[in-house]
């Protein structure tokens, strides 16, 4: 794979894990946590925040080398609002179930800082391909964090998926989960086995290479093989 196909591919696998906005940066909270009643809902407002995203990305990469840096803050709201209206206004009219669920937090979408982050830290510094890849696994990986807690939420708080009963009389739906203090719990438990995931799979990298894995004084792969030799 040539050096340009890498880097294409690592900007738009960046934020489905490596940088996830809500699982590692911890960022878009706030939606995260008020729309995950409902995986339905999930997706459709990671769907909104990515055309979001991939539009503003595009339009700000675009004007970048134009816009006064001293203006540039007002000129990102601008073009995030204006996307956002568009959004607001096509879920209106063809999607009117979806936007009645989403309320409010359709419009929030202006502020909602991973868009205005991309806009800052990418878009604004970098070509319209690379800010569309950037938008697309950035979109993606927000996506996939809101469908994880809508999912989990859902399952245990209402015992359905997409509305559609999964649990039967496996158990009592725990209603607490679709409630907002369900939300903090099973943010709290998906970030947690994230974390947890990655700092094994960290440690699996050290000790597959020799080194010494964080908070061991001991190589791990000089023990294994001291330890074998005493087996023998």
């Amino acid at each position: 794979m040539a050096k340009s196909d890498k880097k294409a591919l690592s900007v738009l696998t960046n934020g489905i894990m490596k940088e996830n906005p809500v699982l590692k940066l911890v960022l878009g909270t706030c939606p995260t946590l008020a729309v995950t009643t409902m995986a339905r809902n999930a997706i459709g407002m990671g769907i909104a925040a990515t055309f979001v995203l991939l539009g503003s990305n595009i339009v700000i990469s675009l004007i970048r080398k134009i816009v006064p840096d001293k203006v540039r803050i007002p000129v990102f709201i601008t073009v995030i609002a204006g996307f956002t209206t568009i959004v607001d206004m096509l879920l209106h009219a063809y999607l009117p179930d979806v936007y009645k669920e989403l309320g409010i937090y359709i419009p929030l979408i202006v502020v909602n800082c991973i868009i205005f982050a991309r806009a800052e830290m990418f878009a604004s510094k970098n070509g319209v391909v690379a800010s569309i890849l950037d938008a697309l696994g950035m979109g993606a990986g927000f996506t996939i964090a809101l469908l994880i807690m809508g999912s989990v939420r859902e399952i245990i708080g209402a015992g359905t998926w997409m509305g559609i009963p999964v649990t039967k009389n496996l158990f009592d739906p725990a209603v607490i989960m679709i409630l907002p203090p369900g939300g903090f719990l099973a943010f709290g438990f998906v970030v947690a086995v994230i974390q947890k995931l990655s700092v094994l799979k960290v440690r699996n990298k050290e000790i597959a290479s020799g080194e010494t894995v964080s908070g061991c004084d001991m190589n791990c792969a000089g023990c294994a093989a001291a330890h074998n030799g005493g087996d023998k």
